[in-house]
């Protein structure tokens, strides 16, 4: 049997197919001045269709068996974690953006076009949208304003179950805090298979990182509206896509910032360190959470790739619990071992919406 998995991110579609014990992958990135064209997420599903078709016949995939499509999950309703079959109701909640517009929201969609194509059933996993957050944890402060669970959860989750097998144990056996370091950055507390307590990675909170601001001072944030330099609406295109190691040196990539250290910028040294000092600090506040209960520490995402960067993560957290690196994302990796966990009946897939005890 063949599996397809589709993931879209913000600049990029990614494509896999897993066939003969085979993953293949292909990618295609799309200029900013390309997306640009397009009024809103919605309008570029017909260009990444194409790329995907177009990928399937010059790999010789469109004629495959393909017993499922997975896509990336996108801003649906909040879900607890697992796989969810595609149907009417999410469909119309990717979109129309029911919990905001990102590149995602088109993995469920692109994936339940593919699947009517094939004839076989369209899922999706682990959107960014999974919602295990404690009671307490959602807590912000302010009456009527909730923390959000908003992060990477099918690669948290991935590497999470990866570290488990690494030691010989469940997922649903461990206490687990796993850090995804990439262009945003999650920091996750995983108590017995359930991510507890999370930054909201996407719109401002936790750790500043290469294109985001994290956590902000409200008392900051007021001046800079009532002068001017910034509304609401530019706030949080500013906190999502402008922030953190942009707004200080400019760059977002950190191949770039290891060359500036490595010339002697102090600067950047500076805004590194600070941006490390932050991660730290949040994956201590985690081990409160759990208090202080932490089998493993995971350090994933693309950031990962970087020695001198784990090595300093490591060096302010290893007195916690034994630190693991799973660098880079294995999104497509882990759909679609989301999906065969379906398809070979080691896991059955939710109804969206989730409601409790609809399972």
């Amino acid at each position: 049997m063949a599996y397809m998995a589709i993931d879209p991110g913000s600049t990029s579609t990614k494509v896999a197919v897993y066939w003969n014990d085979k993953l293949i992958k292909g990618i295609m990135d799309h200029p900013r001045h390309v997306l640009d064209t397009f009024s809103c997420i919605f309008d570029q599903k017909p260009m990444r269709y194409s790329f995907i078709d177009n990928w399937l016949d010059t790999q010789g995939f469109s004629n495959l068996p393909f017993c499922s499509v997975i896509g990336r999950g996108g801003l649906i309703r909040p879900v607890p974690g697992g796989v969810y079959a595609v149907n009417p109701s999410m469909i119309t909640d990717l979109t129309m953006g029911v919990n905001g517009q990102h590149a995602s929201n088109l993995g469920g969609l692109l994936a339940y076009d593919f699947a009517e194509r094939f004839h076989c059933p369209a899922f999706i996993a682990d959107p960014v949208v999974v919602d295990e957050m404690s009671p307490e944890a959602k807590l912000s402060g302010l009456s009527g304003l909730e923390r959000k669970s908003i992060f990477h959860a099918l690669n948290q989750k991935a590497m999470a179950r990866k570290t488990a097998e690494k030691l010989g144990r469940s997922y649903g056996d461990l206490n687990l805090i796993v850090a995804h370091l990439g262009g945003g950055i999650s920091v996750g507390a995983h108590l017995r298979g359930r991510v507890v307590d999370v930054n909201d990675a996407l719109s401002g909170d936790g750790p500043y990182s290469p294109e985001r601001t994290g956590g902000l001072p409200v008392s900051g944030i007021a001046s800079l509206i009532r002068s001017g330099s910034l509304t609401p609406d530019t706030l949080e295109k500013t906190a999502a896509g402008k922030g953190g190691i942009f707004s200080y040196l400019g760059i977002t990539d950190i191949r770039e910032l290891i060359v500036r250290l490595k010339n002697g910028d102090e600067k950047a040294q500076l805004v590194l360190t600070g941006m490390i000092y932050q991660i730290a600090k949040e994956i201590g506040g985690l081990a409160a959470a759990l208090n202080g209960e932490v089998d493993a520490i995971v350090i994933t995402g693309g950031m990962a790739h970087s020695s001198d960067i784990t090595a300093r993560i490591i060096e302010k957290i290893r007195f916690i619990a034994p630190v693991y690196i799973e660098p880079g994302e294995h999104e497509l990796e882990a759909l679609i071992h989301s999906a065969r966990r379906v398809m070979e009946k080691k896991e059955v897939p939710r109804t969206y919406p989730w409601t409790e005890g609809c399972d």
